[in-house]
Parts: C-alpha cells; sequence; structure tokens
C-alpha cells in the first residue's frame, strides 16, 4: 500500500479528555420541532453556553493530545457565527529549534486539499466556466479510463466523489517513483474499474483528474484557478497550491515522521505538486478559517459570493456511501466532492476531512452546520489521529457537552497499522536461506507498461535497480533464493520491500517488484 496520503480517509474522531465528564449526553428536553424544515431538524438543542464550554476547553484538550501523541506541534482556530472566536499554536515548528507554532504558522494541508480544492471548482461552477455535471473529457481529449463508456460518462463529480470505479490510491506509486502529473494521468487507463458510480474507493489521482478538467476549462492551471477565484477572494494570504510558495515562507512546520512510541524525527520533505488538488495545498490556520466561514455562510465573505450557494451545497451533499454498514443499526458515512459528509449521533449533520502524509503531516478540519461552528487542527507529525482527537472531540462537546467515547485510544490501532510492515521481506533473512544466482543473471532491462523500464545492474559484489522517470536507484539485500529486500529511492518512507526474480536459468525472466500496483516486469 503506498503511503503518501495514507490515512486521510480512515480519520474520523476526536480524543476523550478525562477532566470532561457527562453523566448522559443525551440527557435533556428535546429541541422544539417549530417551523424548522424535517432535514434540518436534530432532537438535541446545542445551547449558546455549551459552544462557549466547548471552546474554553481547547487549549486543555490540545495539550492533552500533544503530551499522549508526542506531536511536535500544532496550530488550531475555531469559527462561530462568522468570527475567528479562537487561533492559536502549541508546541514548536521543528523538533529541536525554538520558533513555536502559532494561528499563522503554514503546514502543509495533505487531503485536507480535496475540500479546499472541491470549493475552486464551485468557485469556477458559480463563474459558469464549467459545471459539476460536465464530462471530463469534454476538456481533456485525451483522458481515458479502462472502459470506453465510462470514459465519455464520467464526470467532473464522478471523480470528486471518488466513484469513477477507479481502484483505491491508483497510481500512487507512480508519484512516489517520480512520475509527474500528466504521466500519473495518463496511466489511470491501466486500471480495471469496479462498477460505474456505484463502487467508492479513495483516489488521489483520480480526483485530480476532475480537478485538471475544471482547469482546462477556466484556461489556466490549476494552481492559478485556485489563487484567483479562492485564495485571493478570501483573503488567504498565507495559502497556495505549489510547494515552491510552502517552502518559501518564513514561518512554516517542518515534517516529523513517526520513529516509534511518542517519538517523531524530522527527516523527510514532501513535494506534492503532482496531485496538488488531492494533497498540495498548504496554508495556516487563520487562513483555514476565513475557508471554513465562507462554507458556514453558504459561499459569502461579507456580503460578497464568492459560490453560490447551489454549487457549494451541491460539494456538501451525499454522494455516494462510502462502505457497507458494519450492522443494520448502525448510520451510513458519505462523500459528497471532497467533503466527508456524517450524520452524528444527536442528528446534527457534520462535514469534514482529514489529511495525512505518512512522512509528517496529519490535518483534520470539521464544520457543524447547525451551530455554525468549524474547527481546524492542523499537525506537523505523520498521521497518528491528533488533528482528528481535537477537531471531532470538540465538536463533540458542541453537541453534547461531552467527548463521546476516548476516539484516540480508538483509533491509535488503526493508524498504528500504517507503521507495520507487512513485507515478505519484513522479518530477517531465514537461518537457512538459499543462495542466490550469480548476480550476473539478475542483470539487465525489465519492462511492463505501467512503470516502464527498470534496470538492474552490477558493480562489484553490488546489485542496484532502477526505476522511473528520474532514474531512481537504490541498492538490493539478497534475502532468500531470487528474493532481495531494498529500501525504495525517492524519500517517502516506505519501509523494507521485496524484489524477487523468477525464470530462465543463465538470467533471470523477470522480476516482481512489490511496491509497485503493476508489479510484473519482463526482461525486454
Amino acid at each position: 500500500m503506498s503511503r503518501l496520503l495514507s490515512a486521510a480517509a480512515l480519520a474520523l474522531a476526536a480524543v476523550l479528555l478525562t477532566a470532561c465528564t457527562s453523566s448522559d449526553p443525551a440527557s435533556g428536553p428535546l429541541q422544539p420541532v417549530g417551523e424548522t424544515a424535517p432535514d434540518a431538524y436534530a432532537a438535541r438543542p446545542i445551547p449558546s453556553g455549551q459552544v462557549d464550554t466547548a471552546i474554553n476547553g481547547l487549549d486543555q484538550m490540545v495539550t492533552d493530545v500533544l503530551q499522549r501523541t508526542g506531536v511536535p506541534g500544532m496550530s488550531v482556530a475555531v469559527v462561530r457565527g462568522g468570527e475567528i472566536v479562537y487561533a492559536k499554536g502549541f508546541g514548536v515548528r521543528e523538533l529541536g529549534k525554538e520558533a513555536k507554532v502559532d494561528a499563522d504558522t503554514v503546514f502543509q494541508l495533505a487531503s485536507v486539499s480535496k475540500s479546499v480544492g472541491s470549493t475552486c471548482v464551485s468557485a469556477a461552477v458559480t463563474k459558469k466556466l464549467v459545471s459539476w455535471s460536465d464530462p471530463v473529457t469534454t476538456y481533456l481529449p485525451d483522458f481515458a479510463l479502462s472502459d470506453p463508456e465510462v470514459t465519455k460518462r464520467v464526470t467532473i463529480a464522478d471523480l470528486y466523489a471518488h466513484r469513477s470505479g477507479l481502484p483505491y490510491q491508483a497510481g500512487d506509486d507512480l508519484e512516489a517513483f517520480g512520475f509527474d502529473r500528466a504521466g500519473v494521468l495518463a496511466k489511470l487507463r491501466q486500471f480495471e474499474l469496479d462498477p460505474f458510480r456505484i463502487s467508492y474507493h479513495y483516489s488521489n489521482f483520480g480526483l485530480t483528474a476532475g480537478a485538471q478538467a475544471a482547469a482546462a476549462a477556466a484556461k489556466r492551471p490549476w494552481e492559478q484557478l485556485c489563487s484567483d477565484l479562492l485564495y485571493t477572494p478570501l483573503g488567504m494570504t498565507s495559502t497556495s497550491s505549489t510547494y515552491a510558495d510552502f517552502t518559501g515562507r518564513e514561518n512554516r512546520a517542518t515534517l516529523h515522521f513517526r520513529t516509534g512510541d511518542k517519538a517523531f524525527e524530522a527527516r523527510y520533505t514532501r513535494d506534492a505538486d503532482a496531485q496538488s488538488p488531492a494533497g498540495g495545498v498548504s496554508s495556516s490556520a487563520n487562513d483555514m478559517a476565513r475557508w471554513l466561514m465562507m462554507n458556514l455562510a453558504d459561499g459569502k465573505v461579507g456580503t460578497q459570493t464568492v459560490i453560490d450557494p447551489d454549487a457549494l451545497r451541491e460539494s456538501h451533499t451525499a454522494q455516494i456511501a462510502t462502505g457497507p454498514l458494519q450492522s443494520s443499526d448502525a448510520r451510513s458515512r458519505f462523500y459528497g466532492y471532497g467533503f466527508n459528509v456524517e450524520n452524528t449521533s444527536t442528528g446534527h449533520v457534520r462535514l469534514g476531512h482529514s489529511g495525512a502524509f505518512y512522512v509528517g503531516a496529519g490535518t483534520a478540519f470539521a464544520l457543524l452546520p447547525g451551530a455554525d461552528v468549524g474547527i481546524v487542527a492542523l499537525t506537523n507529525a505523520s498521521p497518528v489521529g491528533a488533528a482528528e482527537a481535537v477537531t471531532l472531540g470538540f465538536t463533540d462537546l458542541v453537541r453534547t457537552g461531552a467527548v463521546e467515547r476516548d476516539w484516540l485510544a480508538f483509533f491509535t490501532p488503526i493508524f498504528g497499522a500504517l507503521f507495520v510492515n507487512g513485507s515478505k521481506v519484513a522479518d530477517p533473512p531465514p537461518t537457512n536461506a538459499a543462495p542466490a544466482r550469480p548476480l550476473d543473471a539478475y542483470v539487465g532491462t525489465y519492462t511492463n507498461a505501467y512503470m516502464g523500464d527498470v534496470g538492474v545492474s552490477r558493480n562489484g559484489d553490488q546489485l542496484t535497480l532502477t526505476i522511473g522517470p528520474k532514474h531512481l536507484s537504490a541498492p538490493l539485500t539478497h534475502y532468500d533464493g531470487d528474493t532481495f529486500s531494498w529500501l525504495a529511492p525517492g524519500g517517502n518512507g516506505e519501509p523494507v520491500s521485496a524484489v524477487t526474480f523468477a525464470g530462465g536459468t543463465d538470467r533471470a525472466r523477470s522480476v516482481d517488484i512489490e511496491l509497485v500496483q503493476r508489479p510484473h516486469f519482463e526482461r525486454a
């Protein structure tokens, strides 16, 4: 599994603070129905004082989460009633350095970029540059999926709702090995599709294709489209969709990779320009607060309409269930266009998204339109549930007066699984390992239609594998027989994985590279 944007769809909730107690969060009188529309009614009222209490408890909540996880830094903002009512930083921008996080520190958003980018498309819809229902090939005539009929019918909306039929994270491995955006999108046609519009599979480059279509319709690069139609009108002066802009900020957070329990290290960088619409936005808590307010205000900034309410609400609407029910009495979860859509235990709709870079970022936001409240939390560490612990713990407090459960403890093993190496070479080589063939038997060029050529070269007793358009290389270490291990190049934090040769006598005829989604290569 590629770890470039891992866990973005898994992280859904928040930590239970031991100081927050309630004998029965659902106790008390029911909300009067009055003239409330049936679909907007929630049985439990949200008293103003309950929101105040939730805000007043945020300092302790964030401090508790940072202590429990070891995450170096976090920035949090809350909006309410069209105002920023809380904006604060905690911890440091980089371990070992004195610079503190504040509300203007710029973080990489990872998959929260999907929600931000969705509003870029909604702004383009407002300008009548494009429609959510436009077929992608109207603007990207060379775009293709494996089924010609789906290729003709797939829309920008389909790709933003992850319902094209593309498999989970299709093409992410190509980015890891140096392919650019166009290079990855051209390979999507090689994936077999699940049933169109009834299959939900989270796809970074599927969504990116939808964004590219919107940008082509607007006749400008995606990054410029978002700047023109969203960041500038909202006054998001520290927000960008390019990695170069992020690295140019003085007040920016450094990524920290998880190296152990509550242990992190500033080890990697992450340039997500290839999938910028899905994971390449950088922003601050203060800037994101402006974006939250726009979403809660039906697309308005003050008296100015930046996004037509109908276009924005369409993106907030449940478009597809994200999976089967775990039990017949469970509530379904849904995805809109770049937004998770959830019906909470109290009947209040909660919109949100998480973001995660395996190499060192975890982010989340949550909106409660029924309370006119939103929160964003940005962290500079691998995903461990810290951002979700704050955003969804806070919204639990707003809705019920108590955090519903210890979500951080609940999700710890789920996030922890991301750091467990499932490769067949994860364990030490067997004591009775079979010898390798003479090394020259493996040397040569191997190819497949998905990745192209990979080269295996020899220098003395060392084999090296070279892969991708940037000719990234890493040494192979013998493991057992024709199986070798390697640490894949590219700086993506992938653990040791397998490279297995097969066939032939004097020369191997093929090689399987475990990290590649189309792993089998034949000798050229």
